[in-house]
């Protein structure tokens, strides 16, 4: 394959972005080469300004849960934007939308709509903190939160150490209220429980963990947070902006069976448009303003083209609950066909990623055993070969409903020959 114009438009790209990206992973770094530059997209494929023609499964890093351009919600979305992109005032749109998910996800009493999963989190602590009056929050080191600057940051010297900023530019002071514990330690959360006994407001969770690759919660692990954060009347806050509506309707919550407080959806609820969400229960939510004293506030939030992408696309999978089990099916196939060649594959629902180590991926330590270099290698065999995976190891594969079975066996007989 040729990436000429991909090249030069790289090399133009540079000149007025930073990094010649809007968003850092797409810029390569971890894999080298340069970026494919995307035409267009239809179905599992994608298409860049060179003329590949490539099987995704990145899928826009998860909206993609329909494949790209679903007739029924492009004819959606056009229709509307002859309406008007913007008006800044409520439309019936977002009422629809909320009692989809509501429909969807029964933990949602109330929510509101914003525009990215960074914001959702990001508006759901700051809720959780105003209903409990606590400013203290848990995070799981590896699970990723957005760049939001209290959540953006790494273990410090101990594992009660508060956190220290993961970027330059974060004060101290943002960080501070943020406690770390490893994924999937129930003895960590217990002592930061113990250690902050009447102080800790929430824990956030990715109840599966798919920004440091593919991490699933261990047996009993997402019970042990529902008990202990209502033993110290916490907040438990899911943030499912991957795993809602891709895992099941319902998401993660509804996949295992547990009930948080609060959660948090992007990707999938705007149906592959700029939008998010969070809510909770009624009393939890009633602290946002204009009806409590915590602010929230977004001049294009729940605008009517990307409730009418999400719209649409909840309604097909609401119609059609079958997707899961196919989409399911063909991960599990692709992941058979990697465990064959020896890798470490971690896989739930539809997510899945492999690994490039010999251990067990339970953890963020864990997931960082892998070899990176390795990854880059395999990230470029694929590429070569028609097939474009996510240009990093400590990310997903997003599998959705238009993969046919052609192109998954295209896709393993690919791993079987090549890797």
């Amino acid at each position: 394959m040729h990436f000429d114009r991909s090249q030069n438009a790289f090399s133009q790209a540079l000149e007025l972005m930073t990094g010649g990206v809007n968003s850092p992973v797409r810029a390569f770094q971890s894999v080298g080469g340069t970026p494919l530059f995307i035409d267009h997209a239809q179905g599992d494929t994608i298409t860049d300004i060179d003329g590949n023609t490539l099987i995704d499964y990145v899928c826009s890093w998860g909206p993609g849960i329909l494949g790209h351009a679903h007739p029924q919600v492009i004819q959606a979305v056009q229709k509307a934007c002859v309406d008007g992109l913007t008006f800044g005032a409520p439309t019936r749109k977002e009422s629809t939308l909320a009692q989809l998910v509501q429909q969807c996800y029964p933990a949602i009493e109330k929510l509101r709509l914003v525009n990215s999963g960074t914001e959702a989190c990001m508006s759901a602590i700051r809720a959780a903190r105003g209903y409990t009056h606590r400013d203290y929050i848990i995070k799981c080191i590896g699970c990723y939160h957005g760049h939001y600057d209290g959540l953006l940051v790494k273990a410090g010297s101990g594992l009660l150490t508060q956190a220290v900023a993961d970027s330059d530019g974060v004060p101290s002071g943002y960080t501070k209220t943020t406690l770390l514990a490893p994924y999937n330690d129930e003895k960590a959360i217990q002592q930061l429980f113990e250690t902050y006994p009447n102080q800790i407001a929430a824990v956030i969770i990715e109840p599966v963990a798919a920004n440091m690759g593919v991490v699933p919660p261990k047996p009993g692990y997402l019970q042990f947070l529902r008990d202990i954060t209502k033993t110290y009347d916490s907040i438990l806050i899911f943030d499912e902006v991957i795993t809602g509506f891709r895992l099941a309707l319902g998401g993660a919550s509804e996949y295992f069976g547990i009930t948080p407080d609060m959660a948090t959806f992007g990707k999938i609820v705007g149906g592959g448009m700029p939008l998010a969400a969070y809510g909770g229960k009624k009393e939890i939510m009633d602290v946002i303003s204009p009806v409590g004293s915590v602010y929230q506030a977004g001049t294009l939030s729940g605008n009517p083209i990307a409730t009418t992408a999400g719209i649409e696309t909840l309604q097909i999978l609401m119609k059609d609950p079958d997707i899961y089990d196919r989409i399911d099916y063909k991960t599990a196939q692709l992941a058979q066909a990697y465990k064959e060649k020896g890798y470490t594959v971690n896989r739930v629902g539809s997510l899945m990623s492999v690994f490039f180590t010999d251990q067990e991926v339970v953890d963020y330590a864990s997931a960082k055993t892998s070899d990176t270099q390795q990854f880059a290698h395999y990230f470029h065999i694929m590429l070569d070969h028609g097939i474009y995976v996510a240009p990093s190891q400590f990310e997903a594969m997003f599998i959705s409903d238009a993969h046919d079975q052609k192109d998954i066996e295209k896709t393993i007989q690919i791993i079987q020959t090549y890797l």
